[in-house]
């Protein structure tokens, strides 16, 4: 491990206090869990696109521990049923279209119960923000298994081997989403700029935000501690730089690819597509 891919977690700043709902905090998120940092990371990417989070934005999230994330955020907040974030999203959008409308939820959320939602939201390119903490797995209730687990990892839920994982990023893009990207929550200095992005764009705008389990996922799967997850997740992150026409984004380009005894090999990352409905 390189040097300069280190993180010095003791110079980390977290100075959004006004940002967040006091008497929330502290959160429930485990030591060394990427959701208070995806949490930051989102809070500045809004305020530098210049919303006023209490009057122009509503965070809404689904179940699990990133669920948890929109009663944290000063603004407009529901934590809604299991899988229906986005359907919930789609009337809050309708019923004010002023409105900035986020989905902060996991991958367990979003792309098991909720799949069917996810894909035609992004074909009706709705205007909404779409952020999956993906972890990989069903922290809140004990590590299960869930659509973005990979073959091979153990979990309580795969006495042999896991089925073959959704690629978030080809699924966005196959379902005709604006604004498509992948990053990592170890990439907490680019985070902002790409959500600001996001935020901005007119139509569905979709973020795959890699994000590490270390309580319980990692435990099993090669990554114990935080600072491990962090470091690894800078160390196999491939930046992708698409052409214009997409043409050459097959599978293969876009494919995470992980090792349970090492924890992840590979994670493309960048910002696939950039459109407007």
């Amino acid at each position: 491990m390189g040097d300069s891919l280190k993180i010095d977690f003791d110079k980390l700043s977290h100075n959004y206090e006004d940002s967040l709902t006091s008497k929330m905090i502290p959160t429930i998120w485990c030591s060394g869990c990427s959701l208070g940092t995806n949490l930051q990371s989102f809070i500045r990417g809004a305020l530098s696109a210049g919303f006023d989070l209490d009057k122009e934005l509503v965070m809404i999230s689904g179940i699990g521990c990133t669920g948890r994330a929109s009663g944290y955020v000063e603004a407009d907040g529901f934590h809604v049923l299991h899988g229906r974030a986005i359907p919930f999203a789609t009337g809050v959008k309708y019923a004010n279209p002023n409105l900035e409308v986020v989905v902060f939820s996991g991958d367990g959320d979003l792309f098991a119960i909720g799949g069917n939602h996810f894909i035609h939201a992004a074909r009706r390119c709705i205007d909404m923000t779409v952020i999956c903490t993906n972890n990989s797995t069903y922290g809140l209730t004990g590590g299960q298994a869930s659509p973005t687990s990979f073959v091979n990892t153990v979990t309580p839920t795969t006495i042999e081997k896991n089925d073959k994982p959704f690629n978030l990023v080809d699924l966005a893009l196959g379902s005709g989403a604006a604004f498509v990207a992948r990053y990592t929550s170890a990439h907490y200095k680019i985070l902002p700029r790409i959500i600001k992005e996001a935020l901005l764009t007119d139509g569905f705008a979709f973020i795959d935000l890699i994000s590490g389990c270390p309580a319980i996922y990692g435990k099993r799967n090669g990554y114990p501690t935080g600072e491990y997850m962090v470091n690894n997740f800078l160390e196999t992150s491939v930046e992708i730089v698409p052409k214009e026409d997409n043409s050459h984004l097959l599978a293969e380009n876009t494919t995470v690819e992980f090792d349970r005894t090492k924890g992840y090999t590979k994670i493309p990352i960048g910002v696939f597509r950039r459109e407007s409905k």
